[in-house]
Order: C-alpha cells, then sequence, then structure tokens
C-alpha cells in the first residue's frame, strides 16, 4: 500500500483506477481493505470510472499506532483525510464514510465543505448522531485478556471481529474512547456540500436516516432494505443507491 507522513506518524491508502477522485473512510475496527475491497465497494468504483482511494484510518490497518484518546479526536481524524488529500494533490474530492467513516467525514464536511463535491454518510443515523456508540463496554471487551471474559454483546461482538483483523487492541480502545462525540445541528447546518445518508432499515446501531438527514441541508435519504449495520456495507442497493446520488 502506498502511504504518506504527518507529525502523527504514517498512514497507508489505496490508489486505484482513474477520473474523478472518490476518498473511502472506513468504519471502527475495520480497514481500507476488510471495508471496501473485500465488499467490492473498490472494484465497482474503479470500473464506474472512478480514481478510488480508500484511507486506513489512525490505529486502524497499515496506519500509524497510537495508544491515547486524546489522538483520535475527531479534528485530527478528519485531518488525516484532509492530509490524504493534500498528498495527492486533490483540490476537490467526493467522499463516502461508513460508520465511524461517516462521522469523520461529517466533521470534515463542517470545516471543508469546499473540498467536497458529494458526500456520502453510510451507517450513521439519528442513534448515532444524537448519542454516538456506548463507548466504555467496547473498549473493555477490546482490553480484555480473553474474549471469553466478554459479557456485553455488543463488546464482544467488537473483540471478535477485532481478533479476526489481527488488530492493535489498545489503539482502538483508544480510539473508541477518543473519536465518539455527539453530532451538533448547528455544526450540520454549515455542511454546503450534496449529501446523502444510507443505512439499513434493520440497523438499531445507527438509528434513522432521515433523522440525521434533516440536521443536513438538502440531504437526502437512502433506505435499504432489510440489512443490520454489518451487512449494509457492501449491499447492492447500497452502491446502485451512490451511483444514481453521483449521476445527478
Amino acid at each position: 500500500m502506498p502511504g504518506f507522513s504527518t507529525a502523527d506518524g504514517d498512514f497507508a491508502y489505496l490508489d486505484e483506477g482513474s477520473g474523478q477522485p472518490v476518498v473511502l473512510v472506513h468504519g471502527f475496527a475495520s480497514s481500507a481493505r476488510v471495508n471496501w475491497l473485500d465488499t467490492g465497494w473498490i472494484d465497482w468504483l474503479v470500473r464506474a470510472g472512478y480514481r478510488t482511494i480508500a484511507l486506513d484510518n489512525r490505529g486502524h490497518g497499515g496506519s500509524v499506532k497510537l495508544h491515547e484518546p486524546e489522538d483520535y479526536r475527531l479534528d485530527r481524524m478528519s485531518g488525516d483525510v484532509e492530509a490524504l488529500i493534500d498528498h495527492l494533490g486533490l483540490e476537490r474530492v467526493r467522499a463516502i464514510g461508513y460508520s465511524m467513516g461517516a462521522r469523520i467525514l461529517v466533521d470534515f464536511a463542517v470545516r471543508h465543505s469546499d473540498r467536497l463535491e458529494r458526500l456520502v454518510l453510510g451507517g450513521i443515523g439519528g442513534a448515532m448522531a444524537k448519542t454516538g456508540l456506548d463507548r466504555e463496554p467496547i473498549a473493555a471487551a477490546l482490553l480484555a485478556p480473553s474474549p471469553d471474559e466478554v459479557a456485553d454483546p455488543v463488546g464482544r461482538g467488537y473483540r471478535q471481529f477485532a481478533d479476526q483483523t489481527r488488530s492493535d487492541r489498545p489503539a482502538l480502545a483508544a480510539c473508541i474512547r477518543g473519536y465518539g462525540r455527539p453530532i451538533d445541528p448547528a455544526e450540520t447546518a454549515r455542511i454546503a456540500v450534496p449529501t446523502l445518508v444510507a443505512v439499513g432499515t434493520r440497523d438499531a446501531v445507527a438509528g434513522s436516516a432521515a433523522e440525521l438527514a434533516a440536521m443536513i441541508p438538502g440531504a437526502e435519504v437512502l433506505d435499504i432494505p432489510n440489512r443490520d449495520h454489518m451487512r449494509a456495507t457492501g449491499d447492492k442497493v447500497f452502491k446502485e443507491g451512490v451511483a444514481a446520488f453521483f449521476a445527478r
């Protein structure tokens, strides 16, 4: 994977295809490869004629592993997206984020709508916007000596996923404690870019797509039928909805 460096360390990303650039930002405990390559997004976007760039967020994949919650403040994580765009010499991009990646892009769009042509927020809705994730059970599960000691079902799921992907669990625990503040509607009211909010209809983690869309001027809604938080990521309806949104 190619990379770039900032004052905080080294970052990895994927860069495939040619044409109009689309930046992809993955979810918590995932990576560019797991979230975007394995689900078919990168191949699909490249075939559609886009240059497709997928970042490994700090604490994830091949990027720098930091172990203090302060290192994962949203302004720092959205700053990594800006650093990637600057590194590649791009003025404006389209961007797709999923779950935590969508939360990062909300922060980026509040600060830098002028650098975005279109914005897709997947796997984040009213519930995550208002409260964020219940962080401590997830952090405790990630730091537990053994997954057998994790009783919380949500925490257990993230622990199993982190073990599956051989992630740096202390870095992930710091990340979940650092980034997860609720969305302020006074901030999202400043987002000045066409936005699509896409959430599975069975996604109890994200909540309502329409509720988040109502916080962003002119935002559109895409309901992904019969999909929960994990299974909506690579869904065909999601991809086709993004294709139609990009074509408008």
